[in-house]
């Protein structure tokens, strides 16, 4: 008999997505938890990683081998004005439940602890631990993940799931990300004469020209995750308009993949600002987020004991396919070999930080089902390996 009827199930959700935990509060999501794991007898430990910012990590069974879960607890922000509901209070139209952080990801996290409370109900696992590890700071900067790595919560796991949106698909890869600052630097002067300044805005355009074709070659990509992305995103420059720019700065995203990874981006903007320096611009660049590449086995014991498992709650096509955003496997998944078992797969769809954010109640249900019986398969075929 299961602990948690389905309206039990959506109360605790709808109590996650009433936290606003926008880049930001992710201690609150880890004490309300903290609670929720105590009362059905499963220790729990927050930790703090700076002011109201923390990580959550509970275990049930003992022993190896280890299955990590995770999830994160910050969202992004709603923009609330937009919206047809309060992004906050988790409504429920048409089949469709909506709130901020419904899909990304607050159902996948709901489900992951659900699924550990209801095994530890049924004395499950018998061997083995399932250990969870919720995070802060995924959305910006993921030091949440970086913590615990740093921790050693990752060292002794034998298989890690990230309950990250997809729905019925299965990630096993996903490109690297860059977050990249750069700074260009001039002499004021009158705009009237230009001779005795020198354009900062100028500089730092005809290098960004000069980087976009080097970055946007065709030839530059990954067979199986597709081109490396590089996008300016932000720029900024100039005191007024009578006046040649003593200073320019500009932001820019990229997508990186293990043909092209971030070290090789970094040694190309390297020899390219070199080059521009060298013809009387003065250049640098900083890279303020730096989540490397992540490429296990397609054919990981993960993938397909969940696609088999998936097959029982849809019609649809099951795509096992590399994934466009960073998760927090940038730091969990370090060191870990192309077999480890690991997947990217939970509750959700293409609504992720957009407006009217919105999940398939059925769905979340669905994946609560599909983790009870994952779970405990993977721990068992692992020991019988």
């Amino acid at each position: 008999m299961k602990t948690f009827s389905n309206e039990q199930a959506l109360t605790i959700l709808k109590d996650l997505i009433a936290i606003k935990s926008v880049n930001d509060h992710e201690k609150v999501v880890a004490t309300y938890l903290h609670d929720l794991l105590a009362k059905y007898g499963i220790d729990s430990e927050i930790r703090t990683v700076h002011g109201d910012r923390a990580n959550l990590v509970a275990e049930i069974g003992s022993g190896k081998p280890v299955l990590g879960v995770s999830g994160h607890m910050d969202v992004v922000e709603a923009k609330e004005n937009n919206w047809t509901s309060d992004p906050f209070t988790m409504i429920e139209r048409d089949g469709l439940l909506f709130g901020r952080g419904i899909t990304d990801m607050k159902a996948g996290l709901a489900a992951v602890v659900i699924t550990m409370i209801e095994l530890h109900q049924q004395g499950l696992p018998k061997k083995g631990t399932i250990r969870l590890l919720a995070t802060m700071g995924e959305e910006i900067g993921e030091d949440g993940s970086k913590t615990l790595f740093s921790e050693g919560s990752m060292d002794d796991v034998d298989g890690l799931i990230i309950a990250e949106p997809s729905g019925y698909s299965i990630g096993y890869a996903e490109k690297g990300s860059m977050d990249i600052k750069f700074t260009s630097k001039g002499i004021a002067s009158h705009s009237s004469a230009p001779d005795k300044g020198f354009n900062a805005i100028d500089a730092l355009m005809n290098f960004l020209n000069d980087a976009n074709k080097i970055f946007r070659d065709k030839n530059i990509g990954s067979d199986t995750m597709g081109p490396l992305t590089f996008n300016t995103t932000i720029i900024n420059g100039g005191a007024q308009v009578n006046s040649i720019p003593a200073l320019a700065t500009a932001e820019a995203s990229v997508r990186t993949v293990p043909e092209y990874d971030n070290q090789k981006v970094i040694v190309t903007l390297h020899n390219l600002i070199e080059k521009h320096n060298q013809s009387g611009a003065q250049i640098s660049f900083e890279v303020y987020m730096n989540a490397i590449p992540i490429s296990m086995d397609k054919n990981n014991i993960l993938v397909l004991q969940i696609k088999k498992l998936m097959e029982q709650y849809t019609t649809e096509e099951i795509k096992i396919n590399p994934i466009a955003p960073a998760t927090d496997a940038n730091y969990l998944m370090r060191g870990k070999t192309h077999n480890f078992p690991f997947i990217i797969t939970g509750p959700g769809n293409d609504t992720a930080h957009q407006v009217n954010e919105s999940l398939e109640k059925q769905m979340y249900f669905n994946f609560i089902d599909i983790f009870e019986t994952l779970f405990v398969e993977f721990l068992e075929k692992s020991i019988l390996k």
